[in-house]
């Protein structure tokens, strides 16, 4: 399941072990543009699929991030 994937690798990518849909990137997790770039990397690794960097400022919570994957999945 993709939102199961992507919990998985947002506690690796920050070091944290309590992540959920609502969670917010750079709120709660303390990314930066860096840090945000760093885990698109993963994530279009782990999934192969490529998220436009225009689409980036929409990503802002777990729920974005899923979201995108999906949409871009199909």
């Amino acid at each position: 399941m993709v939102y199961d994937k992507v919990i998985e690798i947002i506690k690796e990518e920050f070091d944290v072990d309590e992540v959920n849909e609502n969670t917010l990137l750079r709120e709660d997790l303390g990314t930066d543009s860096i840090g945000l770039l760093e885990l698109v990397m993963a994530i279009e690794e782990e999934f192969d699929i490529e998220i436009e960097d225009a689409n980036l400022d929409d990503i802002k919570t777990v729920k974005d991030v899923v979201d995108s994957i999906e949409k871009i999945k199909g």
